[in-house]
């Protein structure tokens, strides 16, 4: 079965509400190509390896969390980005990419998603009052110490994360994945005992181990590959087309 690509557009730009989000780069489709979609791929990243993969999945449509044309970057078509554009336009392969919808999202949003993966019950934003905050507060069924919550994420996310360990039990988690670290201290102002980030920035350790609280790096990649599974799946569903999520391994 095919649908239009207009059609699967429109309904995930309506369902991710993506026209109301102010962003670094445009969300909804970035490179178009056949009218028709029979299967869309997704990944995190539209790299030169996820375009590959998807040319040889034979993917009408590539779905992504990181797409291309961002604020403040080189708008000529060369090098890499030539590349990367030539490969979708000779394989008619649309690009469909989502960044902060995907993030915020309470249902398919990377930062829900994450906590179904580790078991964290969503409580609300990390700014009380404020549902554009992109991370998010919860807790965990049982207390855990922060390495037996770290083997936790390593198991979950197939990857060692760097840990910080502060003091006492972890009950109470904040996060956000990506490059999230800034939000730490809105964190610490919520009273979590641990605040998980994709990345790490230097001043992070200081603000986690002075205000006496445990903090994890699990990776920008690694928190970020269910968003685009659950968009992709929701899409498949909606539609009845075929996806297939295909994760380019970054150790970053």
């Amino acid at each position: 079965m095919a649908i239009a690509l207009t059609t699967l557009v429109d309904e995930a730009q309506r369902y991710l509400n993506a026209a109301t989000i102010s962003d670094y780069c445009p969300n909804g489709l970035q490179v178009e190509g056949q009218p028709q979609v029979r299967r869309i791929v997704s990944g995190v990243t539209a790299s030169q390896a996820l375009v590959d993969a998807a040319v040889a999945a034979e993917a009408d449509v590539l779905l992504v969390h990181h797409g291309y044309f961002w604020k403040g970057e080189n708008p000529c078509i060369t090098g890499m980005k030539q590349r990367r554009l030539k490969t979708l336009l000779a394989h008619d392969i649309s690009l469909l990419a989502y960044h902060l919808p995907l993030d915020l999202h309470p249902e398919v949003g990377n930062n829900v998603q994450l906590a179904r993966q580790l078991g964290i019950t969503v409580e609300g934003p990390l700014e009380p009052g404020n549902p554009r905050t992109v991370g998010l507060v919860g807790s965990l069924d049982t207390a855990l110490s922060p390495r037996e919550f770290a083997e936790r994420v390593a198991q979950a996310l197939g990857r060692e994360p760097l840990l910080v360990e502060g003091e006492g039990l972890i009950r109470r988690v904040g996060w956000c994945t990506g490059g999230g670290q800034g939000y730490i201290d809105q964190a610490i102002a919520a009273g979590v005992d641990l605040y998980l980030s994709g990345e790490a920035s230097e001043q992070t350790f200081h603000s986690a181990r002075e205000n006496g609280i445990s903090f994890i790096a699990a990776g920008h990649h690694a928190t970020e590959r269910y968003g685009v599974q659950a968009l992709g799946d929701y899409l498949a569903r909606r539609f009845a087309i075929e996806h297939l999520f295909i994760d380019c391994p970054n150790p970053i």
